[in-house]
């Protein structure tokens, strides 16, 4: 398992613990910044397709469907997740 994976879903599960995901199916936020290279769920800027575009780790402009309530509490190497774009 991947770094961001693991974080992800150390987040997830703490957002279930607590509580926070108590439908069959958890809320989800765009959370960006916190996909690696050709993994993010969609958008990663001008000229790209979606699913799989991001050139780069951590792209700020690239972002990964995350639990709700979660996403700025994920670190990655180039800082916390965030519920905006951000340049790269």
């Amino acid at each position: 398992m991947n770094k961001t994976t693991t974080l992800t879903l150390a987040a997830a599960l703490a957002a279930m613990a607590s509580g926070a995901a108590l439908a069959s199916e958890p809320a989800k936020e765009k959370c960006y910044g916190v996909s690696e290279a050709g993994k993010n769920d969609c958008k990663a800027g001008a000229g790209t397709s979606c699913a799989g575009s991001a050139k780069a780790d951590y792209q700020g402009n690239a972002w990964k469907y995350v639990a709700k309530g979660t996403c700025t509490t994920i670190k990655t190497p180039k800082g916390m997740g965030t519920l905006t774009p951000t340049a790269n």
